[in-house]
């Protein structure tokens, strides 16, 4: 039971972000409220999986905390734990399956289904990761989250794909900073727009903002009276990415304002 426990959490961490689209409605149409009524554990256990089988995520959470709350010494309560965490991410209550994986760690840290815990954790803030015009500190929460089930579990499929979603989570930060600096440059505040700028190209020279963080550097160098920098900034944009409009709107910027400057 065991090990048919671990291949069943195994194959639906890597779903999990499909799931996530079923409509969890079924769920809260029959609400997560469960009644009282003492049942052996075994039947406790198999109705809360049946009723995540059949889509009642929210009615499945509630049976598996039943199953930890009438049963709490027995082995199916510590898998109860972790499936309630898990059904609660699909019916998209993050905050519950966040805090119940959270629990199943601080109690069993080192039992063979903690890299899952954390993985589903990691899952569980990434979903949240909003537009970059708002507030990023879902975004970072799932990035340190993340790159925590990297760093515990590097050989396992669960930080393969936290490895991608890492890649993602950098592209929507830059983002974040170049539209923070190009709010800044648009109210004149040069200086202030440069350090985000900045930060993206040295936080995340990998992501696909990087051409446009050189060029608005080539600007703000510009504006602030930096001719050699907006000169540098510009030949790097031409080594690293020649074929871009950025290096062609670079390019005319620096030969109309600082022709014949030399990068320092």
């Amino acid at each position: 039971m065991a090990t048919m426990f671990s291949s069943r959490l195994a194959r639906a961490a890597l779903l999990a972000a499909t799931l996530a689209t079923i409509p969890a409605c079924a769920g809260k149409t029959e609400g997560a409220d469960v009644a009282y009524v003492a049942r052996d554990v075994e039947s406790l256990y198999a109705e809360a999986q049946r009723r995540l089988d059949r889509g009642n995520t929210l009615v499945a959470a509630a049976l598996f905390d039943e199953v930890e709350r009438q049963h709490p010494y027995s082995p199916w309560a510590r898998r109860a734990q972790l499936m309630s965490a898990f059904s609660y991410y699909i019916a998209r209550d993050y905050n519950k399956a966040i805090q119940n994986a959270q629990r199943f760690l601080s109690i069993h840290p080192g039992n063979k289904d903690a890299p899952y815990a954390y993985y589903l954790i990691a899952l569980s803030y990434y979903e949240q990761i909003s537009d970059v015009n708002r507030d990023q500190k879902i975004t970072e929460q799932a990035q340190t989250a993340l790159r925590e089930v990297n760093r515990r579990f590097p050989q396992t499929e669960y930080a393969a794909d936290a490895r991608l979603k890492l890649d993602l989570v950098a592209d929507h930060l830059a983002g974040k900073e170049m539209e923070i600096g190009r709010h800044y440059q648009r109210m004149g505040l040069w200086l202030a727009a440069d350090m985000r700028f900045r930060n993206v190209i040295e936080k995340f020279d990998t992501t696909s903002h990087t051409p446009e963080a050189l060029y608005r550097l080539t600007e703000s160098s510009l504006a602030l009276g930096i001719p050699a920098e907006a000169v540098k900034y510009a030949a790097v944009l031409g080594a690293n990415y020649p074929g871009t409009k950025w290096y062609e709107k670079a390019y005319k910027l620096v030969n109309k304002h600082a022709e014949g400057v030399t990068a320092s």
